[in-house]
């Protein structure tokens, strides 16, 4: 089998058997990438400590010619960004972004763009949990990227709600956390983008409700 080397960020992990893991990777040259860590859960595995959910690392697997799932050969961890553990509301957006990813995107097809969007927000989100209408901003930028970017210009919103919107899909993070929309205008954005997600990608993400109203 041909040994292949990336960098990514764990999107999600979940057991495959007693001792092993399977590890969805995002990677910027390779995309979406699962791979198979067997043994990873025995307490003596080379993996040990290695493989959680937002954990950066380099890493080689060998590729299989039977299906979209690779064997994990070796983990070089880089960065842990604990501090998304550390609390419940960045964990959830987090997650969230991991989730929009799988949904929205196709495996195994070059993301540079997007791997870089995510790595910024995960740095984000370490230093500070993010209002409802960050969440907004992750959305429209996510989408900019796939080429589904929606247009506020024909959209039925509010002048002030359409400014907002243009905002939050071009600024950069620090200026798009000074924006201080009203709760009138964030939530005709989430309704807005709620019925543009559904269109585009069938159904909305898993828990997009709960970080979108800053969990009321």
């Amino acid at each position: 089998m041909k040994t292949e080397s990336s960098h990514g960020i764990i999107l999600r992990t979940r057991p495959l058997t007693e001792t092993s893991l399977i590890i969805h990777w995002l990677t910027p040259d390779l995309g979406r990438v699962a791979t198979v860590a067997k043994g990873a859960r025995r307490p003596k595995s080379p993996f040990a400590g290695k493989l959680d959910l937002f954990y950066e690392a380099d890493f080689s697997f060998s590729r299989s010619r039977r299906s979209e799932l690779h064997s994990l050969r070796e983990v070089k961890l880089l960065e842990t960004h604990g501090a998304i553990r550390e609390d419940i509301r960045k964990l959830q957006q987090a997650a969230y972004a991991a989730t929009f990813l799988e949904q929205a995107t196709e495996t195994e097809t070059p993301l540079p763009e997007i791997f870089n969007l995510l790595t910024g927000w995960i740095q984000l989100l370490c230093r500070q949990a993010l209002p409802p209408h960050g969440i907004l901003a992750l959305e429209l930028k996510l989408l900019d990227e796939l080429g589904l970017r929606p247009d506020p210009a024909s959209a039925r919103l509010t002048p002030g709600a359409k400014k907002i919107s243009h905002l939050l899909a071009t600024e950069n993070w620090p200026r798009i956390l000074q924006v201080r929309p009203t709760a009138d205008q964030t939530a005709e954005l989430r309704q807005w983008l709620h019925g543009f997600l559904i269109l585009h990608l069938g159904k909305l993400p898993r828990c997009r409700t709960t970080v979108t109203t800053g969990g009321k």
